[in-house]
């Protein structure tokens, strides 16, 4: 095995998903769709603002509504709405992976902060989706879209990593997630929408 001092092995050492550029449009595909979700989020948070009784874009129904979910601390988290984070911290990831597409290789230490920083943002996403399901009981499409970019980005980062040597790991764990990474994300999308099917069974059954 090459040394993984500098972050990554050559693309004939590690699985396909992995591997540089398949990574890297992944992260930029990802990081795109939560940047654009979070974005309309706080074109529509703006526009509540500027008017009480605006009616946001997915406003649908009493389940499904942004701006009833405006109207929660939680959507407040730090005193300013969430979407803001994401405007920022989606933006890494971007740059992350157009700096990869255009060359550049990364040391272990930018890996181990960018894998801090997803794990970080994963763990907020799940935070948010208990409270949108089981306090709330309110959703958000866009903070949906955000959910499934944030766990595809958590599944094929760390497998990345794991891949890489920037996570220790034993070699059968390290083969599983290169391996498996598609399919647990698939699965984790699948969890997530039968945990909304679950929680609002009322309102899809009638």
């Amino acid at each position: 095995m090459a040394s993984t001092a500098s972050g990554h092995r050559p693309d004939s050492e590690v699985p396909g998903i992995a591997r540089e550029k398949p990574f890297a449009w992944l992260l930029l595909i990802t990081g795109v769709f939560g940047w654009i979700m979070s974005g309309i989020l706080v074109l529509e948070r703006l526009a509540t603002y500027a008017d009480p009784g605006h009616v946001t874009s997915c406003d649908i129904n009493p389940w499904v509504s942004c701006g009833k979910v405006f109207l929660h601390w939680q959507a407040s988290l730090f005193g300013f709405p969430n979407p803001l984070i994401g405007i920022v911290a989606f933006a890494v990831p971007i740059t992350t992976a157009v700096a990869i597409l255009a060359g550049a290789r990364f040391r272990r230490w930018y890996w181990i902060g960018l894998q801090s920083g997803v794990t970080l943002g994963f763990i907020f996403i799940v935070w948010l989706w208990s409270q949108a399901l089981y306090d709330i009981h309110i959703l958000c499409l866009y903070c949906m879209g955000v959910w499934a970019a944030m766990i595809a980005m958590m599944v094929h980062t760390t497998a990345r990593n794991l891949a890489h040597g920037v996570i220790k790991a034993p070699a059968g764990v390290v083969r599983f997630a290169g391996s498996w990474a598609w399919t647990i994300t698939a699965l984790l999308w699948i969890v997530t929408a039968g945990t909304i099917f679950l929680a609002f069974i009322d309102a899809f059954l009638g």
